[in-house]
């Protein structure tokens, strides 16, 4: 036993608080998480909120000193669009992969209505992909190139008005996706102050150096972003954000963790209930198919009857019509024939008459030509 039997506390919610006689060595496992992320290196992912030209790629520069060459936006675009470039920085032994997701079009429209929809689509995407590979039986999420945004940055334009109404209505939209600080003011540029050059930004009425904490709040801006709270923001957009989107969409899929009787239900209950209530559904919905398909069957049958029907009818019409017509023929058949035999019988007699006449004629003539001869004799 590595615990003496006088070191033994007393029972504290069923456990007991034990003293060790010695050195065993589990005080070391800080060390070993030190070295597994340093060798793993860190992962950060933020969102860009603003309009364009309003200095998102400038505070990130000045952020993180270093230039991330941020392509310019134009002002014309019909639709905003989110743009990800990851980056591999580091700083000391300590390596970081940055993504840096910028909102590109933003505000530029003339309807902005929905323009806060494609952000919440983009952080919802990512939560949905994080799911998905959570969800595999063979996963890889040590590996896994993490995308779900850890914080936001919403940039207020400096117009010196009041938040528009656009500003509101994503904030309010995105306010349980991720964490929101606002902007301060950035510069990559260096003026001369005294005798030293600081990063600051020139404007017509002054100089506003922006890491000199009475002119802004880039300095605590970056100290609580980078510096102090970087993890917690990672282990919050987990356990909070993301697990509140794993819940909902678990809840849209039918699980849950207590049942009718508010019993505790394990995965493999809700996985058979699940199962059960998705054959169930697809029996109904079967038979449901089937009644529709013999039911547009039916219908197909009526109207095939009736076609076959209005073919009949026309056909018996058709049918009809040509009796008549054939009656009709036969009758003008008959009138013609019987003309034709009256006139073949006329021509008969017409012919006859003809030949009549020419045997008549003659006899006439020889009667004239003796009765002549007859009178020059006298």
């Amino acid at each position: 036993m590595a615990a003496s039997r006088g070191g033994r506390q007393p029972q504290n919610d069923g456990y007991r608080t034990l003293s060790l006689s010695g050195h065993v060595g589990f005080g070391s496992l800080p060390d070993q998480l030190v070295k597994k992320s340093i060798k793993q290196g860190f992962c950060f992912n933020i969102l860009c909120i603003g309009e364009t030209g309003s200095g998102k790629s400038t505070l990130i520069n000045s952020l993180f000193n270093t230039n991330f060459d941020d392509p310019v936006s134009s002002h014309f675009l019909p639709s905003v669009h989110l743009r990800a470039q990851t980056y591999e920085l580091q700083e000391s032994n300590v390596l970081l992969k940055l993504t840096i997701v910028n909102t590109v079009g933003f505000g530029d429209q003339i309807n902005k209505e929905d323009s806060y929809q494609p952000i919440v689509d983009y952080i919802d995407a990512q939560f949905e992909a994080y799911l998905q590979e959570e969800l595999k039986i063979k996963r890889s999420l040590f590996s896994y190139h993490d995308t779900r945004i850890h914080v936001c940055l919403y940039f207020v334009s400096p117009t010196g008005h009041s938040l528009k109404t656009l500003d509101l209505l994503t904030m309010k939209n995105l306010d349980s996706k991720g964490h929101l600080p606002f902007a301060v003011v950035g510069s990559t540029e260096e003026v001369k102050i005294g005798n030293k050059m600081v990063r600051a930004r020139q404007y017509p009425w002054g100089i506003v150096q922006v890491e000199n904490e009475n002119h802004c709040d880039f300095v605590k801006l970056r100290e609580m972003l980078i510096c102090t709270n970087m993890e917690d923001l990672r282990e919050q957009t987990h356990a909070r954000h993301y697990e509140l989107y794993r819940r909902c969409r678990l809840e849209e899929m039918g699980f849950r963790d207590i049942g009718p009787e508010n019993k505790p239900v394990s995965l493999q209950e809700a996985y058979e209930a699940k199962r059960h209530e998705f054959y169930l559904e697809l029996q109904r919905k079967e038979e449901e198919m089937r009644q529709q398909f013999v039911q547009r069957v039916k219908e197909k049958e009526a109207v095939l009857k009736e076609a076959e029907q209005q073919v009949h009818t026309k056909f018996e019409h058709r049918m009809l019509m040509h009796q008549e017509v054939k009656l009709k023929l036969e009758k003008k058949k008959k009138v013609l024939e019987d003309e034709i035999a009256m006139f073949i019988e006329k021509k008969a007699n017409a012919e006859l008459l003809q030949s009549q006449a020419s045997v008549s004629t003659p006899l006439v003539s020889l009667k004239r030509d003796k009765d002549r001869k007859n009178s020059s004799f006298t």
